[in-house]
């Protein structure tokens, strides 16, 4: 027997495949760090440091602060595992190193998504930092908050929040991970979609685009996505960026600061050497979204799904784990594929939106549909709504046992399964 285990909401699912299953687990070594590996807060700190220490391409934060005023830094929200305790508090000492006076606010870039709850931030933050510091919330429907800038590259509309435009100094925290549509996280995407109105983050992501060969993961060059994103964070003039990678736990492994392109694309090469895996094909495809806080809804877990996607054979079996605990993740995109007559028809559809008529999580139900036209999706979990999973075109199971039973009774005998832990970290290609 073979015992895999897949991250699932703060623990994580196992179960055993026999060995006619031929299973094969494609593990990237950045993920292969267990527990007792992990590294301790301190040398987190320090790996940090060390990328604050020699900044890539850009002097150091502390001397881009003198003489500065006010200084935005853009955070990430809830559903990105970004080690902020780790993080934050080590830029913020850097600004005020350079700059005592220096007047401060911390901008939570939601991109789309609802705002942050005080006990999410708490979590996400530590206490003793949201009680101290100044926190913005982005609304990408809020438009006295937005200051429309340049077009696009794509000619769609850029509107940014004031609150990073009207700075003297930008700097954004993020992390970096194979993005299934946008090459990799990290860097840009603070920008967009991370503080833009709503009308950029549609045409950014417009049909076409999500269609684009290009535009897959650990895909950057003649990416019309990332070329949107890249305009957007030179409009809004981000000065300084620290990124990191992470391991399974979401510690960090390794960090990267300094000029928003040059210290990104550093990390995106780092990364892209870590975790790319080879393609192997098989009738059952097995993933998760790398637990918490990535797994909380379908709409996340869909990023897990498009790795699985790679390595499916046409009619296979997507198994993916996801404890879904807040739901589909947003009433566009449940309504979308739960009112569908098949997702061939309901992509087809998609296909013909023109950029300027793109609709609120228009690609997401766009790759799900493109998923569920060719494979059938068992979704693991025992957190969420069986009758909502299955509305959305998708079946339900409560553990990882019954939903690998259910997909042997559709495969052929002699089934081959291949085990991807954590889909949303890593970059299937041909070797």
């Amino acid at each position: 027997m073979t015992r895999i285990r897949i991250p699932y909401h703060t623990s994580a699912l196992e179960a055993d495949l026999p060995p006619e299953s031929q299973a094969v687990i494609l593990t990237p070594p950045g993920h292969a760090t267990t527990d007792t590996q992990s590294p301790s807060i301190d040398e987190q700190r320090q790996r940090v440091t060390r990328a604050l220490d020699r900044p890539i391409g850009s002097p150091p934060l502390e001397t881009l602060a003198v003489g500065k005023t006010t200084a935005t830094v853009i955070t990430s929200d809830h559903t990105r595992p970004v080690p902020s305790r780790v993080t934050l508090p080590l830029l913020l000492e850097r600004l005020r190193r350079g700059n005592p006076a220096i007047d401060i606010r911390i901008l939570v870039a939601t991109g789309c998504h609802r705002a942050m709850t005080p006990d999410e931030m708490r979590d996400k933050f530590g206490a003793e930092v949201v009680q101290r510091e100044t926190f913005l919330m982005h609304d990408c429907t809020d438009t006295a908050s937005l200051r429309q800038l340049a077009s696009l590259p794509s000619g769609g509309e850029l509107w940014l929040n004031r609150a990073a435009l009207d700075t003297d100094l930008l700097v954004a925290e993020g992390f970096i991970e194979p993005h299934f549509f946008a090459g990799f996280s990290g860097g840009r995407k603070s920008i967009l979609p991370g503080i833009a109105g709503r009308a950029t983050v549609l045409a950014n992501h417009c049909s076409a685009f999500i269609a684009d060969p290009y535009a897959r993961a650990g895909s950057l060059e003649d990416n019309p996505i990332h070329r949107d994103m890249l305009f957007a964070a030179q409009q809004a003039r981000l000065a300084f960026i620290l990124n990191v990678t992470i391991n399974a736990d979401k510690s960090v492994r390794a960090a990267f600061a300094g000029h928003p392109e040059e210290a990104h694309a550093a990390g995106c090469s780092h990364l892209a050497r870590e975790v790319t895996v080879p393609r192997v094909l098989a009738d059952i495809v097995i993933t998760g979204n790398g637990g918490y806080p990535l797994d909380q809804n379908v709409y996340q877990a869909v990023k897990g799904m498009t790795a699985a996607e790679a390595c499916c054979r046409p009619g296979g079996t997507v198994i993916m784990v996801a404890g879904c605990s807040d739901g589909a993740g947003g009433e566009h995109f449940f309504k979308a594929l739960a009112e569908m007559q098949s997702p061939q028809e309901l992509l087809d559809a998609i296909k013909q939106v023109p950029q300027d008529k793109t609709t609120p999580d228009q690609w997401e139900v766009q790759i799900l549909a493109r998923i569920l036209a060719k494979h059938r999706v068992i979704l693991v979990s025992d957190l969420c709504d069986p009758a909502m999973i299955q509305s959305m075109g998708m079946e339900i199971a409560t553990s990882l046992p019954e939903a690998i039973e259910k997909a042997r009774r559709t495969a052929p005998p002699d089934a081959r399964v291949t085990v991807i832990p954590d889909g949303v970290s890593v970059i299937v290609e041909d070797m």
